[in-house]
């Protein structure tokens, strides 16, 4: 059986996914140059001018505070909440992968390619703005993580595309079989299992 249309859609939307993200891999490389930093092991160096630039338009907490809405005040417990169920998330998730995907033999996804915290560094930031971004980075990089997760084990025990489309679908759903196609669901299950594994 021939590819069908939908393959040849997918084949094209993850041909033209790869051109623009070596695309970005160049823009992000000129904005290192731009912005005067380096990675090294994976922190950041700024140099020396570029720190001292960097602190001149950082807010002082007090001027922060008094100059925030009474409505962002407010909402903060809210927002904070949120840390508890985000860190039984993270066990929770982790302890499923170590243990599920080991049975099934799935690759781990790993946490750090994902949880990227590393804005606390920005001299322009005062206390409650690096500690805002320290929230952010965690709970946004954990819901990548768990994505992953999400996506493998799908992958693994039901890859069938939905009838509609998703309007964001994980990176794993190209290689599912398409909904209702029930013969190559059969034929092809193991090799999308074992596709997973490499």
């Amino acid at each position: 059986m021939g590819r069908s249309v939908l393959e040849d859609l997918q084949a094209r939307l993850s041909a033209t996914r790869q051109e623009i993200e070596s695309e970005f891999e160049t823009e992000l490389a000129e904005q290192r140059e731009h912005f005067r930093y380096t990675l090294h092991r994976g922190k950041v160096r700024f140099e020396r001018d570029i720190r001292e630039l960097q602190r001149r338009y950082r807010i002082g907490l007090v001027k922060y505070i008094v100059g925030a809405p009474l409505g962002f005040i407010l909402s903060a417990p809210l927002i904070y909440g949120l840390i508890v169920p985000l860190v039984f998330l993270d066990a929770a998730v982790t302890l499923y992968q170590h243990v599920c995907f080991r049975i099934y033999g799935i690759p781990l996804v790993r946490r750090r390619d994902h949880i990227i915290v590393d804005r606390q560094h920005l001299a322009y930031l005062n206390g409650i703005e690096k500690l805002n971004c320290v929230y952010c980075g965690y709970a946004n990089g954990l819901i990548a993580y768990v994505r992953e997760v999400a996506g493998r084990t799908e992958q693994y025990w039901c890859p069938i595309k939905h009838a509609r489309r998703s309007a964001d679908p994980h990176d794993h759903f190209e290689a599912f079989v398409d909904y209702g196609d029930a013969e190559t669901y059969r034929a092809n299950l193991k090799q999308i299992r074992g596709d997973l594994k490499r």
